[in-house]
């Protein structure tokens, strides 16, 4: 049987975007004689050949001109998030292209005129990575949104409880309450597009027929790669204490409180409201130091005297947390201190 060879006649480009680019090309046979024996002439996976499957583009519009670079898959997260530091390591190439699927750098008179004469093609390159846009391939967009979206479903799950058992929700129940939160989300925006496109909507009023301010929402409609995990899980731990599609409240802070014995007998300072008020209004508020540090804590857990020190150990909500220290901080004037012994307590089976 005859042995063909065959050699690619067009150049491929050295970025070819996916592998079935490559049946663009002509294939036609030659003879044995025509075929180079050191360099395999259709070998597309020999060590010199770049291709796109392994390569993350990063974009910067500057000058009204788009500037790209070629990296490594993973690396330009790593990069910005400081873990990796090799420059080396990022770059497949270390230079600036206009179009790298199509090899086509940046002329150094474009880079010149968009970045400045001044600034050096590693400089160049260095704010095209950190201020660029990472263009991802619809698998590792996919990839990314699950990783951000188990971390929130994670975080969220360590920080809110039952508030009846103080036990921790597991994570599948943590992701079906978000679930339905994003549904009604979504739902509500196409009712409330609706009603503007009909014109049926109409400002909400009060007795005085002004308009009344409009409270700030906490609404869930979904993970995203462009916002940070844990502030999604802030935006998801409101979202679900605020409209209880299950019962849920924020894990209890274990706090440790001290406190010098000869400030806590001290009367605590009416606030400038109070001064004014009804002697009602002023038997309710606290009346030493001491009573207000406890109407902080809601579960004491160890209350003791140590030499001057008064010692208490004790769960307080999370909202509280600031009231409290701001209050040691004041009343006491360097006497007392606030220790977090545990962000946030749960039980677990």
């Amino acid at each position: 049987m005859e042995t063909f060879y065959f050699q690619i006649c067009s150049l491929i480009p050295r970025y070819a975007t996916t592998d079935a680019n490559i049946s663009q090309y002509v294939i036609r046979p030659l003879t044995p004689s025509c075929v180079s024996p050191r360099v395999p002439t259709a070998d597309l996976d020999s060590s010199n050949q770049i291709r796109l499957t392994n390569v993350s583009l990063v974009r910067l519009k500057k000058g009204k001109k788009r500037f790209e670079i070629a990296c490594y898959k993973n690396k330009v997260l790593e990069w910005r998030s400081g873990i990796e530091t090799d420059l080396d390591e990022v770059l497949q190439i270390p230079n600036v292209f206009l179009n790298v699927s199509k090899g086509q750098t940046a002329p150094s008179a474009e880079l010149a005129k968009a970045f400045g004469k001044d600034k050096s093609l590693n400089d160049i390159i260095l704010e095209i990575l950190n201020k660029g846009e990472l263009q991802v391939g619809e698998k590792e967009r996919a990839a990314q949104l699950e990783r951000v979206h188990n971390e929130v479903i994670s975080i969220v799950a360590s920080k809110l409880v039952d508030p009846r058992t103080k036990r921790v929700y597991t994570t599948g129940m943590i992701e079906k309450a978000l679930d339905m939160l994003s549904s009604q989300a979504h739902q509500q925006g196409d009712k409330k597009g609706a009603e503007a496109g009909s014109g049926a909507g109409t400002p909400a009023t009060g007795d005085d027929a002004e308009a009344k301010p409009r409270t700030k929402e906490h609404n869930w409609t979904g993970v995203v790669t462009t916002k940070s995990a844990k502030s999604q899980a802030l935006e998801a731990m409101k979202a679900l204490i605020a409209h209880q599609p299950i019962p849920v409240t924020r894990a209890r802070m274990r706090l440790r409180i001290t406190c010098a014995t000869n400030v806590l007998k001290q009367a605590v300072k009416a606030p400038a409201a109070a001064k004014g008020g009804d002697a009602e209004g002023e038997q309710k508020a606290p009346g030493t130091v001491k009573d207000k540090i406890l109407s902080y804590v809601e579960q004491v857990e160890t209350q003791d005297v140590v030499g001057s020190e008064w010692e208490v150990v004790g769960f307080v909500e999370p909202g509280a947390f600031k009231g409290l220290s701001d209050f040691v901080g004041n009343e006491t004037k360097g006497q007392g201190r606030v220790e977090v012994l545990d962000m946030a307590v749960t039980h677990e089976d």
